[in-house]
């Protein structure tokens, strides 16, 4: 087997859903692509579960990631997948070995920290591949598509919302790792930097002009129902109504759950064992009464080089888990959902105004197919495009620039940090 047909070895730091699931987890569904060959992680637990699945050796599994990179190892290529404030040391690291790395977003949680990325891969053009994965979902490619073949004519302007729904949310941002913007990153980048990066990559230009307002405005003490506790399980008088009751969701709503959020709490899914997490771990204090800093509602206004504008819109309340976003052109306009893969073709010219009385016009509808799985398939989609650039650089062969290459992925972080110096200042920020 020469190294253009062999599998390319990856060693895995961060064990965690991101690094041990999405990621390694697509290594085991495709091994003539990729095998993990070395994991890191500071958990046992995770360490062992995610080595065993592999059938990584002990010698190397590892609890430091610095013992993994203190000399040249038995894989092409690096995934760091740590929590967000752990990302840039071991990717200065690993590209000092020469490897090329697969970097969960966002990049760095400081622009300091960004600087000193930018500074080391300066001379490694093309050698870092940020997630950035909805750039290779089919949904966003046919938006790209239609936009590109003058559907609507010439863009003129976005209308983007995430819906990170309420139980989400509360998972991840109130209850979860990145609940406070010190131990992580301020929830624009930490959630929407692929959004960010999707209407940079869709408009075609970049920004130079950043306005953002929001805040933390129901997460609060304050807010706290007369009778809620501490922790959901101890007896909480309003259990019965609250939508963030932890017991009913992990416990009731997600019995048959064993994967993603109900592995992040607990490694052990057994009723027993979702209980024990509730009683010992955030995941069952109230969403009230935590430290929590991070914003749940969040409007930022862009401009673009172009002239272009576009309006992002990022909150915790809201039912579905999803990204709706309405692109409006000169011609006409696009009106589109992630979750169902739905993308309406509205073409004024064969529009009827509703003014005539009459009925309105059929509208032309593509329908995406949409893995709902692994971020509606852009996490398979930047594994496979990952592994064959490397299986070509492995071989010696011309590379092409990822499409969530370092170089494309810097602009969004950028962004972010405008538009939190927006949010806290009240000021318009220009890039």
């Amino acid at each position: 087997m020469t190294d253009i047909d062999a599998p390319v070895r990856l060693l895995v730091i961060g064990a965690g859903s991101r690094g041990g699931q999405a990621y390694a987890g697509w290594c085991l569904e495709h091994p003539e692509a990729a095998v993990v060959t070395g994991i890191a992680d500071t958990d046992e637990r995770r360490l062992a579960s995610v080595g065993d699945a592999h059938g990584v050796p002990a010698t190397r599994r590892y609890t430091d990631w610095r013992a993994a990179l203190t000399r040249q190892g038995p894989w092409d290529a690096v995934v760091v997948a740590t929590p967000d404030r752990m990302h840039v040391d071991p990717t200065l690291r690993a590209l000092e070995h020469g490897y090329d790395v697969l970097l969960e977003k966002p990049i760095a949680p400081t622009p300091s920290e960004l600087d000193r990325l930018i500074a080391a891969a300066k001379d490694r053009p093309g050698a870092i591949t940020v997630s950035h994965v909805m750039r290779y979902t089919e949904f966003f490619n046919a938006l790209k598509r239609l936009l590109d073949d003058g559907t609507i004519g010439d863009l003129q302007g976005i209308q983007h919302a995430e819906h990170i729904a309420y139980w989400h949310f509360a998972h991840s941002y109130v209850r979860g790792n990145w609940h406070r913007t010190a131990d992580s990153s301020p929830m624009l980048l930490a959630k929407a930097c692929h959004d960010i990066d999707i209407l940079r990559w869709l408009v075609g230009s970049p920004c130079i002009a950043v306005s953002s307002f929001g805040d933390r405005r129901h997460f609060r003490i304050e807010n706290a129902p007369p009778g809620s506790t501490d922790r959901c399980v101890d007896g909480c008088a309003v259990a019965a109504t609250c939508p963030y009751n932890a017991h009913r969701f992990y416990v009731e709503q997600l019995a048959g759950v064993e994967t993603w959020p109900v592995s992040v709490i607990t490694d052990d899914p057994s009723p027993e064992g979702r209980l024990k997490a509730l009683r010992e771990t955030d995941y069952g204090r109230c969403v009230y009464r935590m430290d929590n800093d991070v914003v749940d509602h969040q409007t930022t206004s862009l401009r673009y080089a172009n002239g272009v504008t576009a309006s992002l819109v990022v909150s915790a309340f809201t039912e579905q888990n999803t990204r709706v976003i309405t692109m409006m052109g000169s011609h006409g306009e696009l009106n589109a959902d992630l979750e169902s893969g739905r993308i309406e073709v509205v073409r004024f010219g064969d529009s009827v105004p509703e003014v005539a009385g009459l009925p309105p016009a059929e509208r032309q509808v593509e329908q995406v197919s949409n893995d709902r799985a692994g971020h509606s398939g852009g996490d398979a989609g930047l594994m496979a495009d990952f592994a064959e650039r490397t299986r070509r650089r492995r071989a010696g062969r011309p590379v092409q620039a990822a499409p969530s290459a370092f170089e494309e992925s810097l602009e969004s972080h950028w962004v972010a940090f405008a538009a939190e110096r927006s949010r806290q200042n009240g000021t318009v920020e220009y890039l």
